[in-house]
């Protein structure tokens, strides 16, 4: 039972802000105490989004840039469900997400990785949820790719995620990884969390039955805002 409009936040269950493996960790992470306040207004209340906001392509990432033909790569869904620190559905919440094409290269000016632009795929999208929590997306599987953390680093496939749910205190930033992926056990970034039941919450699963036959894998993704079962945040350094 909750006696506030969100229950207290488990702060021994997210990673430190510095963690020198992680290298950016060590110039942006705070070096004071934070500082602990009360619930107000502004965490308790959020932006209300309704469903004629978003073009009718928000949510297919495979054609909402497309110019001259289809993007190229792996065509994959990903779906799942927004729900509570309780377990009940968020609806109306806005999932946005964002990521690199399948060479591995961001549609950003100042991305100089050597991987191919792909002149139909721009890699965002968004999505809101129905009634009953759940949100669904097509896109094509990113690409990894090299970053100068340590030499010859490389970050796993990954989707970056922002959901906006009943109030600001909910608001999450995460990345999405996928099921197989040998780059996720060295990751510096996952490295930073504490558990391995915590990195598993940010792997999304291979959903076969849900397969569209000679067209897309398909993944599960389930995401909790705060509680014990939160899905881990991404690390603010």
């Amino acid at each position: 039972m909750s006696f506030g409009p969100f229950a207290q936040r488990d702060t021994d269950a997210h990673p430190p802000a510095y963690t020198p493996g992680y290298k950016t960790s060590v110039l942006r992470s705070p070096r004071q105490a934070l500082i602990s306040i009360a619930q107000t207004l502004s965490e308790r209340t959020a932006p209300e989004f309704r469903a004629d906001e978003l073009g009718a392509k928000d949510n297919d990432l495979i054609l909402n840039y497309a110019k001259s033909g289809l993007p190229v790569g792996e065509r994959v869904i990903v779906h799942g469900y927004v729900r509570d620190e309780f377990g009940r559905p968020v609806k109306n919440a806005l999932v946005e997400v964002w990521q690199a094409n399948a060479s591995g290269r961001y549609r950003h000016k100042k991305d100089q990785y050597i991987g191919a632009l792909d002149p139909n795929f721009g890699g965002c999208g968004r999505v809101l949820t129905d009634d009953n929590g759940y949100y669904s997306y097509r896109t094509i599987k990113p690409g990894p790719y090299p970053w100068r953390n340590r030499i010859n680093e490389w970050r796993p496939s990954h989707i970056h995620y922002s959901i906006v749910g009943d109030g600001w205190a909910q608001r999450l930033i995460t990345q999405m990884y996928f099921e197989g992926d040998p780059l996720i056990a060295t990751c510096p970034i996952l490295k930073t969390i504490p558990s391995e039941e915590q990195v598993r919450g940010l792997i999304a699963l291979q959903d076969v039955p849900n397969f569209v036959a000679l067209d897309s894998r398909c993944y599960r993704f389930d995401i909790f805002l705060r509680g014990r079962r939160a899905t881990h945040f991404e690390n603010a350094a």
